[in-house]
């Protein structure tokens, strides 16, 4: 596929009603979450740029992944570690090294987790009426093929 036909094909899935909805409520969650789980490295700034991050970068990650595009293999690993770890070091390497000192190794598993469902929660390209006409036809084919 050509460069710029993918290109435009990501840029039109990001714009997707329903998957700036489900951002726009984990970041809601992760701003709620700072504040009843307090955590030396949850604040709000670093729960919008991590969100940001795997918005941008878990979906596609995951279809290098299950597409098989193995050339793009390497670029899918660095950009999986820079949301899930790199961009969370740098920003407290400047806000404030000695939290990032304390909570980097507790971070990283419960970033790389978030960051899988991410990847699974956009990983359908489509819309919503997409999605509901694909499950309605999975489920009568199952059920007629019970019958």
């Amino acid at each position: 596929m050509h460069l710029t036909t993918s290109l435009k094909a990501e840029v039109i899935e990001y714009k997707r009603p329903w998957k700036l909805a489900t951002l726009a409520t984990g970041i809601t969650l992760l701003i709620l979450g700072s504040f009843y789980f307090p955590a030396p490295d949850w604040d709000i700034p670093i729960s919008f740029i991590m969100a940001l991050f795997a918005y941008l970068t878990a979906s596609w990650s995951l279809h290098v992944i299950v597409d098989r595009q193995w050339q793009l293999f390497p670029l899918m690993l660095f950009f999986t570690w820079f949301t899930v770890d790199g961009c969370y070091a740098l920003y407290w390497y400047f806000k404030n090294p000695i939290v990032l000192d304390y909570m980097r190794d507790a971070n990283f598993l419960a970033s790389l987790c978030l960051y899988l469902i991410c990847g699974l929660i956009w990983y359908f390209r489509g819309s919503i009426k997409e999605i509901v006409s694909i499950l309605r036809t999975t489920l009568k084919k199952y059920l007629e093929s019970y019958k």
